[in-house]
């Protein structure tokens, strides 16, 4: 069995560098996405360079997106309904263009999907003793640095899936992390509940907003759900305060459409180091930055 790692890259070379050395020993394949525009659709550079992994550049599979999708509404005045829908469709042509990577992938190779700071842990036990064919990778949540958790949640981030069970890489973005017992016959035919499917409980690390407060500003303008930040209100102090007091600025457990979300004073906690991945920890002093 290969491993095919999947992923989509705007700026965080941290987070691209970490994700690899991280997984390398037993990703046979890293397929990286990245566009000339964001999801807002502002024009960008290209921002990710070979010649800054020159250990993985045999495995690297680095694909530019050149064109904006079709379909999107174009008019001057968009609500934040109709900028929401043209990032879904500028997200959904990310995962197009990965599904033609993956021609050379055998029925029973592992397509492994996720967001770049969301590392999934190949090293679980239950992971590696599963015969399932479809994993969702239960994750530990950080904050701002490597050792600040938001300890109210666990990440449900990296998706993953035999090639011969792949229905789209958006369906296997979507898969909801819920376990269905080998009785329940309404799994046989159903699109959305497996009992082939397993969640992994020591599935990994979600590094969040690993950046400085003005990056963190840009990626939040930029990212899936920019229309919401628009409206939030929120300024480079104003993150620049938070990270600085070790507090949250996203309430997860509101409703997207609650405009409170965007308020939360939530104190992050300092975790025990033995928690993080052997590749961060014994490479501390050169992420001393990242450490609180």
């Amino acid at each position: 069995m290969k491993i095919f790692d999947c992923t989509t890259f705007y700026s965080e070379h941290l987070m691209l560098d970490v994700r690899f050395n991280i997984l390398n020993e037993k990703v046979d394949k890293f397929i990286v996405v990245e566009s000339l525009f964001s999801h807002s659709g502002k024009p960008k550079k290209l921002n990710f360079d070979i010649k800054n992994y020159q250990k993985f550049k045999d495995k690297i599979n680095y694909i530019i997106i050149e064109n904006e999708p079709e379909g999107l509404i174009v008019n001057q005045n968009l609500s934040s309904a109709e900028k929401r829908l043209n990032s879904l469709k500028r997200v959904e042509q990310s995962y197009d263009y990965m599904s033609k990577s993956l021609n050379d992938a055998e029925d029973n190779d592992l397509i492994i999907l996720s967001d770049n700071d969301e590392i999934p842990n190949l090293n679980s036990k239950q992971f590696l003793n599963s015969k399932k064919n479809i994993f969702i990778f239960e994750q530990l949540f950080f904050y701002y640095k490597f050792n600040l958790h938001y300890d109210l949640m666990n990440w449900f981030g990296s998706k993953a899936c035999r090639k011969k069970k792949l229905m789209s890489m958006s369906w296997l973005r979507n898969l909801k992390n819920k376990q269905y017992p080998f009785w329940r016959f309404d799994t046989l035919f159903s699109k959305t509940k497996y009992n082939n499917l397993e969640i992994i409980k020591d599935g990994g690390w979600h590094f969040t907003n690993l950046m400085t407060a003005e990056k963190l500003y840009e990626k939040m303008s930029n990212f899936g759900h920019h229309n919401e930040f628009d409206e939030s209100g929120l300024k480079i102090n104003d993150i620049k305060n938070k990270i600085e007091n070790r507090e949250m600025f996203y309430n997860h457990f509101l409703d997207q459409t609650n405009p409170n979300k965007w308020k939360n004073d939530y104190k992050l906690k300092i975790i025990n180091e033995n928690k993080l991945p052997l590749y961060v920890i014994q490479n501390k002093e050169k992420f001393k930055e990242w450490f609180a």
